[in-house]
């Protein structure tokens, strides 16, 4: 099934939708304004290495868990991003409690792009609570036109325990039910629940196909305590918290005590 999405209101059909699909598209969310801003540090992001090193500081993290040099919400435009005022009520409104921040990824996808499999991205609460929900709020920039890739879902899959790549040997081959979308302009977000089994289904992409500028900011409800992803989560949430993003309006946003100990990979 190939979707061009154009939303689904507001309110209450707005959280039946989420509920029941697992995801909610949300075309031209972002202004022009911040737009203009984000895409420039993407760029310095990815052309300046401080994505590769950030990388490298997750994957072999120092005895004190040190932070990289720069990280993402560091950048003006995407500490705005993540915070972003209208995209926190949308998130509010959807899990229907408080919720903190859990992590930021920024990267340029460039012609060519490989896809990525079938996973979900939900990370463990310490209550093993499956009714506690995490989302990712997925940022294209420059919209989605299918040119270098396409998102792909499968609605309803949240609802069911699956392993985070227990799907990922099929790559990116068609799913029954999927959705595909591929037609969203500018500054679109697609909200999934986090548990939600999705992917990136790679393109040909033609002579002169720009880049495609992408992030992604994942939050969780509170209720337990969720395991952190990055190894220097603490100086992360103290940072945000010194930056004053999100203006006080969220006071839950940055809390630590809504995660457990960073478990290092064995």
């Amino acid at each position: 099934m190939r979707l061009s999405f154009e939303g689904v209101g507001a309110g209450s059909a707005q959280r039946v939708f989420f509920a029941e699909s697992g995801y909610l598209v949300l075309p031209g969310l972002l202004p022009g304004s911040l737009l203009d801003r984000l895409v420039p540090e993407v760029d310095r992001w990815v052309n300046d290495g401080l994505r590769s090193r950030s990388i490298a500081a997750c994957l072999d993290p120092g005895p004190d868990d040190e932070p990289p040099p720069v990280m993402e919400l560091e950048l003006p435009g995407h500490g705005e991003l993540l915070a972003h005022e209208p995209l926190l009520r949308i998130i509010e409104d959807l899990m229907g409690a408080p919720f903190v921040f859990h992590h930021l990824h920024s990267d340029r996808h460039d012609p060519g792009a490989p896809g990525k499999p079938w996973h979900h991205d939900h990370e463990p609460n310490d209550r093993c609570d499956p009714g506690l929900t995490m989302v990712h709020a997925l940022h294209y920039l420059g919209g989605l036109d299918g040119a270098i890739g396409s998102l792909t879902v499968v609605p309803g899959s949240h609802r069911r325990p699956w392993s985070r790549s227990g799907l990922a040997h099929l790559g990116t081959a068609a799913l029954p039910g999927e959705v595909v979308v591929d037609a969203l302009p500018p500054g679109s977000t697609v909200i999934i629940n986090s548990a939600l089994l999705h992917g990136r289904r790679p393109a040909p992409s033609p002579p002169g196909t720009p880049s495609r500028y992408f992030v992604d900011a994942s939050y969780c409800q509170t209720g337990a305590r969720w395991r952190p992803v990055k190894p220097y989560w603490r100086h992360m949430l103290a940072t945000a918290r010194a930056l004053g993003l999100g203006g006080g309006r969220w006071p839950e946003l940055f809390a630590e005590r809504h995660f457990t100990e960073y478990a290092r990979p064995a």
